[in-house]
């Protein structure tokens, strides 16, 4: 089993929502919820190090589920996504979530 993370940035209003999203995707393939590893990415140094390009980032085995372009910038600030139907998130979509998860788990 691939270890599923969510690093996050204090400074993010989100986080919440997106943990609620991924324990939940992952209860749903019949895991405990309490397997995702939550990690705070606190300084520039911590973001630096993670490649970090903002909160929430959700990882599979230390790849990110949702790659980031080779144009975001890496430090402490909130993340935002497209949903499959265009619109922007501060958040993963849920459905996208549960298939990418998938993928990583049934690999």
């Amino acid at each position: 089993m691939p270890t599923i993370e969510l690093l996050w940035w204090e400074g993010c209003p989100s986080t919440p929502r997106a943990l609620d999203d991924l324990r939940a995707a992952v209860a749903e393939h019949g895991l405990d919820p309490g397997v995702v590893v939550v990690r705070e990415v606190a300084t520039d140094d911590d973001a630096a190090r993670e490649a970090f390009v903002g909160s929430p980032t959700v990882r599979g085995d230390g790849d990110d589920l949702f790659p980031p372009g080779d144009d975001e910038p890496v430090g402490l600030t909130c993340r935002i996504y497209r949903l499959a139907d265009g619109r922007i998130s501060p958040t993963p979509d849920p459905a996208l979530l549960r298939e990418e998860l998938s993928r990583r788990l049934t690999a």
